[in-house]
């Protein structure tokens, strides 16, 4: 039995064993370094990298832009 204070929180994930299940995502934390202060980085599961394929992926479609009709700054328009 753990103790209370100090529970199990090992997970594993793809055949990755994680100390915990506390994963940063990708493009929400930074290089990590921004948040030292905030959590260290030895205290987290994992970090998520940016997806990688050995096959061509299709990417999102760029974005639409459109045209209208006041080209002023705001608040004028």
């Amino acid at each position: 039995m753990t103790p209370i204070g100090n529970p199990d929180l090992t997970v594993s994930f793809a055949g990755i064993d994680l100390k915990n299940p506390i994963i940063a995502a990708s493009g929400t934390f930074g290089y990590g370094v921004e948040f030292d202060d905030i959590v260290h980085l030895d205290r987290l599961g994992g970090l998520v990298v940016k997806g990688l394929s050995k096959e061509p992926m299709t990417g999102n479609p760029p974005p639409e832009i459109r045209h209208h009709a006041c080209l002023k700054p705001l608040p004028e328009c």
